[in-house]
């Protein structure tokens, strides 16, 4: 019965290594990979002007006034929060502004129609609690020393929705396929994104997700193989940084830590 424990344990001293060599990297990394969705997004409204603002006229028979403003709106919120978020500037405004693009474009998509989109949506909005989280925890970082009052447990609360909603990106990837390889990926899935959601062994779960999801998303979205003239490529492309933002949501959990309303934290306390 030992010798499952030990493994763990050695695992968890190489990903605590791991983590603390990377400590000043790992936040930047993170938040690079976070928004690269949206930075993919917004350099496509500006390459694609007039392809975006003939669809969302098509579709919503609109008139190009409202869907230039469409294309514009999502141009500007996207590459101008990227851009705050990445320099740490106004980082909170950056990611209600981005959340508002998250939801805008889930009803100009019709994505509330498509469970799998979105809940790949929802794990975008995870993701950027994380980073909301985060600079909460930046903004207290001024004030240290100064006696705490409970003012944390919104970021606690951020953190554990980031978690569950970030847990909403596997599910899409779960497949029910008769394949020894598949079934194993669903299993180990479900249980880190369980580990991850309840908040126990959060770190090495998270990291062991993290490779997962860069295996899987280098295997099944290579968009750069497909010729640029097919429509398959843009949409490789899409869940291709869609998944990369998870895998920053999650590395950002690596980096912060599971929060307070977790198991891990609870642990110290029995």
């Amino acid at each position: 019965m030992n010798i499952p424990n030990q493994y763990i344990e050695k695992t968890e001293e190489v990903a605590d290594q791991v983590i603390r060599k990377g400590k000043h990297v790992l936040p930047h990394v993170a938040r690079l990979c976070l928004i690269a969705t949206f930075l993919e997004d917004g350099i496509r409204m500006w390459v694609q002007w007039n392809e975006q603002r003939e669809y969302m006229d098509m579709n919503w028979g609109c008139g190009k006034f409202l869907a230039t403003t469409f294309v514009l709106i999502n141009l500007i919120g996207q590459v101008g929060g990227c851009v705050m978020v990445l320099g740490r500037l106004k980082v909170s405004i950056a990611c209600w502004v981005l959340f508002g693009i998250v939801v805008l474009q889930t009803i100009a998509y019709s994505v509330l129609w498509d469970i799998q989109f979105l809940l790949r949506n929802l794990a975008l909005i995870g993701a950027l609690l994380l980073v909301l989280a985060e600079s909460r925890g930046e903004a207290r970082s001024l004030f240290a020393g100064v006696p705490s009052l409970g003012e944390n447990k919104p970021k606690n609360f951020m953190q554990l929705a980031g978690r569950v909603l970030l847990a909403f990106m596997f599910i899409t990837l779960i497949r029910f396929e008769l394949s020894f390889l598949q079934i194993l990926q669903d299993i180990v899935g479900s249980i880190l994104m369980v580990l991850v959601t309840v908040g126990y062994k959060t770190k090495l779960s998270s990291l062991i997700l993290v490779a997962l999801l860069t295996v899987l998303n280098l295997y099944h979205n290579a968009w750069w193989t497909i010729p640029a003239y097919k429509p398959l490529r843009d949409f490789l492309k899409y869940d291709f940084f869609q998944t990369l933002s998870v895998i920053g949501g999650l590395l950002m959990i690596v980096s912060l830590g599971p929060g307070g309303v977790s198991m891990d934290e609870h642990k110290k306390k029995w």
